[in-house]
């Protein structure tokens, strides 16, 4: 990666934002921990502050980040033009579909650089634009690699892009966002393990003797495994792992791994569903709380491998590392969450209960 003289240093490593890695690891493991410990030992107040507490952590985090959004807003972007080195839509099922361009931007002071972005593009549209072309764009100062083409510039510049002769640049000044690195990661990973730790260690006596105590042996569903999965149920979660060369990506891989956790009850109920590569992760709601819940089985699993697909290719992340589904229905319809982590940093995307995307969070 190549960075224009004069743009600021990355803030990843900033203190505050180890600070903030590390305390949003810590509110899902605390969140999560404290929504499957609740359930499993039938403590409400615990299994509500799970609920609330990413809510609130959420609301903090917006209003923490407006002085720097605003600051950000401020900043009057630059103009230039550029040309399109090459172009390639790359999904998308709507009138507007995500384009990744090439382009060669060449600002009016300052040298020329290469960088790639994506940005949706309506189908009508789309073929105003080829390689070669000369189009005008804008980015913030401070940081070159936000580029949006200008649909609608003002006729000067319209005129200028018309009349000018770009050359293209080579790949030794293509300019990206920086990586996070891995100290934010581990950070991010390690308060997630100390959220998870303040809640189970404080009830580890409760776990350990719910299903002994609690409840007649016979209450307790026994693990069933096979050659190829392994699964794990009692009445407040259920797990099942793959074997090695396998994937939940697979054709009717969910289906099968579904059904073996809800052992053909049309009336279980789910808080979350999680999906990885080779574990499914199934909380079901306890009978005691009014949480609505979802039905597992009626998930649009079908759809999940052109989500993991489309968040894979179309976001930001050139080469991903992981993947994960979570799907809920914590507060109105359900929701489905497609987070995809690379070296250029972690995107999203939300579907709807039917799989349909209805919002896109590329990689920043």
């Amino acid at each position: 990666m190549t960075i224009t003289t004069g743009v600021p240093a990355p803030t990843h490593h900033t203190p505050l934002a180890l600070a903030r890695g590390f305390l949003t690891g810590g509110v899902i493991g605390t969140s999560l921990a404290a929504l499957v410990v609740g359930g499993i030992t039938a403590n409400a107040p615990l299994f509500t502050a799970g609920l609330v507490l990413p809510v609130v952590y959420g609301l903090l985090y917006f209003l923490a980040g407006r002085p720097r959004r605003a600051r950000e807003a401020a900043v009057v972007p630059r103009t230039a033009l550029a040309m399109i080195e090459d172009l390639k839509a790359v999904g998308g099922e709507s009138g507007d579909i995500p384009v990744r361009f090439d382009l060669t931007v060449v600002p009016d002071e300052g040298a020329a650089y290469r960088v790639e972005i994506t940005q949706d593009v309506n189908l009508v549209d789309l073929g105003d634009y080829r390689p070669r072309d000369v189009v005008v764009v804008q980015y913030p100062a401070d940081r070159p690699w936000r580029v949006r083409i200008v649909k609608r510039p003002t006729p000067e510049w319209e005129d200028r892009a018309a009349s000018a002769r770009l050359d293209a640049v080579p790949e030794a000044v293509r300019v990206a966002a920086p990586p996070a690195g891995c100290a934010s990661g581990f950070l991010l990973l390690l308060g997630l393990l100390a959220g998870a730790a303040a809640v189970i260690l404080p009830f580890r006596s409760d776990l350990l003797d719910q299903d002994d105590t609690a409840k007649p042996p016979s209450a307790v569903q026994p693990s069933v495994s096979s050659t190829s999965s392994t699964a794990v149920v009692s009445s407040a979660s259920g797990t099942v792992a793959l074997g090695p060369g396998q994937s939940f990506l697979d054709r009717g891989e969910l289906d099968r791994a579904v059904g073996s956790l809800t052992r053909g009850e049309d009336t279980r109920r789910a808080l979350t569903v999680v999906v990885q590569e080779r574990l499914l992760s199934v909380v079901f709601s306890p009978t005691e709380t009014q949480a609505p819940g979802l039905d597992p089985k009626a998930l649009p699993y079908d759809r999940f491998p052109a989500l993991v697909t489309e968040a894979s290719t179309t976001l930001g992340i050139r080469s991903p590392r992981s993947w994960q589904i979570v799907t809920d229905r914590l507060t109105g319809p359900v929701v489905i969450r497609v987070v995809v982590t690379g070296p250029e940093g972690t995107a999203s995307l939300e579907a709807d209960g039917q799989g349909k995307v209805v919002r896109r969070l590329p990689a920043r």
